[in-house]
């Protein structure tokens, strides 16, 4: 048992190096729920600081952090912060179901292959939640920063 705990936390750990040392988010286009095409480089345009929020609709942890990012969205998208959620999902029903539960305000897309998804490896995404944090030139401003020092960064930002 403490072999294979040692061996997730290894894994965990060479994850977050490759996570960390990505400097410029890859461009992606996935759909919204409804079928429209959203592409990363163009949403992020005009946009002070924009958060790909990696997800799932079964994720209680993604869920939790979703209440934090739709209050800090309410203070801050007038000042040019604005959100992209990738759900990692594969149930297309239960990710619109999600979405309607939670009444997120902006962009939902997927391409419903959960972690068999080719963005897990562009952006090494080994579990969610997972955040980038990117400006309108998809340089990676901040990982994974959660709670009350994500809303610090984006007053930081959007001052």
């Amino acid at each position: 048992m403490k072999k294979i705990i040692l061996f997730f936390m290894l894994l965990l750990s060479v994850a977050g190096i490759d996570a960390q040392s990505l400097k410029v988010a890859p461009s992606f286009t996935m759909n919204t729920p409804d079928g429209k095409s959203v592409v990363l480089a163009d949403y992020v345009k005009g946009h002070k600081a924009v958060l790909i929020d990696f997800w799932a609709s079964w994720c209680v942890p993604c869920r939790k952090e979703g209440k934090n990012v739709k209050a800090i969205y309410a203070d801050y998208h007038n000042k040019g912060f604005e959100v992209l959620s990738v759900s990692m999902d594969n149930d297309a029903a239960k990710w619109k179901k999600a979405i309607e539960e939670e009444a997120y305000p902006w962009a939902q897309v997927s391409d419903l292959k959960a972690f068999k998804s080719p963005i897990c490896k562009q952006y090494s995404i080994m579990t969610v939640p997972c955040l980038y944090l990117v400006d309108e030139n998809l340089n990676v401003i901040a990982i994974n920063l959660r709670g009350e020092a994500l809303r610090n960064k984006i007053a930081e930002i959007c001052k």
